[in-house]
């Protein structure tokens, strides 16, 4: 796929679907902070999908890292996604 962004469009517009996607989710060091991130992913996901998980630790151990790679089915399921990790409290940021 090879096209351009309307006005206004998300570049999450520009991905084909279904594809196996790279989430990246940043939070605080604590003993449930996957276990929050995976069950809203999850929420948002069928039932059986895969979910890879890779974790990260910072330097100094405050923060960590998750890659959660998975199959997403439409844009409006990916926007889902973010919109729930925004809204948690324990998500720093998500790319």
């Amino acid at each position: 796929m090879n096209r351009d962004l309307g006005a206004g469009e998300s570049a999450l517009a520009l991905i084909d679907y279904p594809s196996r996607f790279p989430l990246k989710v940043f939070g605080k060091q604590t003993d449930d902070f996957e276990t929050i991130v995976l069950a809203l992913v999850r929420s948002r996901c069928p039932q059986a999908e895969h979910i890879e998980v890779r974790r990260r630790v910072s330097k100094g151990g405050k923060y960590q890292a998750l890659t959660l790679t998975f199959t997403v089915y439409s844009q409006q399921q990916l926007e889902e996604i973010y919109r729930d990790l925004y809204d948690c409290e324990a998500v720093v940021m998500s790319l």
